[in-house]
């Protein structure tokens, strides 16, 4: 008779004992959850309000046309600065970017502006921007757009850039063609 109780006594301890572990691990499972869902909540809100940032896991997407002329003055500026913060200040690149992008009469433009103010025409600068922003601008015969270079010292300059129907950049100032 013993032996009955001791076996139904050890049955009822490793019951209890299960049922202790089984308890343990839902309190365990509870408590990381209780910590993990603010902190999920709160790095998605910082992702969806603050945008893609370094430490979130959000991707960006950057889209255009080649027959949108807006487009095509953001791939031109993408293109140009890129060439000239690469090796050799781009070399040839830089080159036959002006050739493609540029009207061959306002490049002959920019050479002289070049040649009077000793900086690049295309960026109107001596050094080349951290970062640039391209704007519409509208116009109706010409295509307008803004051009913001951010500079590493976090000042930033605007350029006023037209282009034509034939997608060629015809003018490059502190002004556009209109005067806006």
């Amino acid at each position: 008779m013993n032996s009955n109780n001791a076996g139904s006594n050890s049955g009822s301890a490793t019951g209890a004992t299960t049922h202790r572990r089984g308890r343990r691990a839902a309190l365990i499972a509870g408590l990381v959850a209780a910590t993990a869902l603010p902190l999920a909540i709160t790095a998605s809100a910082e992702a969806t309000s603050a945008g893609p940032t370094a430490g979130t896991a959000a991707f960006r997407s950057i889209s255009g046309q080649p027959s949108n002329s807006v487009s095509r003055i953001a791939d031109f500026y993408g293109a140009y600065i890129d060439a000239q913060s690469g090796p050799g200040e781009g070399g040839n690149l830089v080159t036959e970017l002006r050739k493609y992008y540029v009207d061959a009469d306002y490049l002959t433009e920019i050479e002289a502006w070049e040649d009077a103010n000793h900086a690049d025409g295309v960026l109107r600068a001596q050094n080349v921007p951290a970062k640039w922003t391209v704007t519409d601008n509208g116009k109706a015969d010409h295509s307008e757009a803004v051009v913001t270079m951010t500079w590493g010292d976090r000042t930033t300059t605007e350029l006023v850039v037209d282009m034509n129907r034939d997608h060629e950049i015809i003018h490059i100032g502190d002004e556009g063609i209109g005067g806006k």
